[in-house]
């Protein structure tokens, strides 16, 4: 019986880290990628709009967050026109975008 609990504790410690890491993964991977022009802290730049406060980020489907990730927005499909660069089309596995994108609505959530 012993054994059971013990084991029960340990998967379950296992699935929480890995959930934990998982978060920390679309952290990382918005320091390297969205960091430079977004804001270390989602604030936005000169370059790039906000994510923090941005009732898009809130508000949008998790499907078109991951759309604007993978496919980008350049010329005509540029939402805030007032910044010069489009959003570049972004390289990411089908996790990575799911953990960018919970990381963005953290940020929206701030």
């Amino acid at each position: 019986m012993k054994k059971i609990i013990v084991g029960s504790l340990a998967l379950g410690a296992a699935l929480f880290l890995s959930g934990a890491a998982f978060a920390a993964d679309g952290a990382a991977i918005y320091k390297s990628k969205c960091a430079a022009c977004h804001g270390a802290d989602g604030q936005g730049t000169a370059m790039a709009p906000a994510f923090k406060g941005s009732e898009y980020m809130k508000t949008a489907k998790d499907a078109e967050i991951s759309e604007v990730i993978t496919k980008g927005r350049e010329g005509a499909a540029k939402k805030y026109k007032q910044f010069a660069l489009g959003m570049p089309k972004q390289t990411l596995a089908e996790d990575e975008v799911k953990a960018v994108t919970d990381h963005l609505r953290t940020l929206a959530a701030k």
